[in-house]
């Protein structure tokens, strides 16, 4: 793994970690929802587990097609930007991915097991990080649903800045959670 992406895996590990560690610390409460229509702690586990596995194989396909990636340009450069800055405002709002939402069960397992399987995802996009062809760095290789293609690293920035995002979610969670 280059440098670069040793660092953003570094950052998206301690951003995991610490996104766990906050959920996790809500211990029986971490299923429970703060209102009507909304995620709990484990619904939003079970949604960055979802959307990691979902860029880490969409990934794996597109290494395989090792030629016919155009260059990441300046457009990929601005939409990622801007993407990143949208994620960090905490008056917007996303609405999952219709893939993504679908994708959900109606039935969150129980915070450990989703560690456990986010631990295996992550172990794979590692696999997949350390083995990544130098010649496909600066290539568009992950298509956005809304910032469109982005190249390896500023899609690890997304991953990084969709964690955070979240975790500011979790935060509000346990705090209306533990008041009720």
């Amino acid at each position: 793994m280059n440098h670069r992406l040793h660092i953003r895996f570094e950052q998206l590990e301690r951003a995991t970690e610490q996104l766990l560690s906050t959920a996790t610390a809500l211990g029986a409460k971490d299923h429970q929802v703060p209102g009507p229509e909304q995620w709990s702690a484990a619904h939003v586990v079970q949604h960055l587990l979802l959307a990691e596995a979902s860029i880490g194989q969409y990934l794996e396909k597109k290494v395989m097609q090792e030629d016919g990636h155009a260059h990441a340009g300046i457009g990929s450069f601005f939409r990622s930007s801007l993407l990143r800055v949208l994620l960090r405002l905490p008056f917007l709002r996303f609405k999952a991915p219709d893939r993504l939402a679908r994708m959900m069960p109606a039935e969150i397992p129980p915070i450990s097991q989703l560690q456990t399987e986010w631990a295996s995802v992550r172990r794979r996009l590692e696999q997949l990080l350390n083995e990544f062809p130098s010649k496909l760095l600066g290539r568009a290789i992950f298509r956005h649903p809304r910032s469109g293609m982005l190249n390896i690293y500023q899609t690890l920035d997304f991953m990084i800045d969709h964690v955070l995002r979240h975790q500011r979610q979790v935060e509000r969670i346990a705090r209306a959670v533990q008041g009720a």
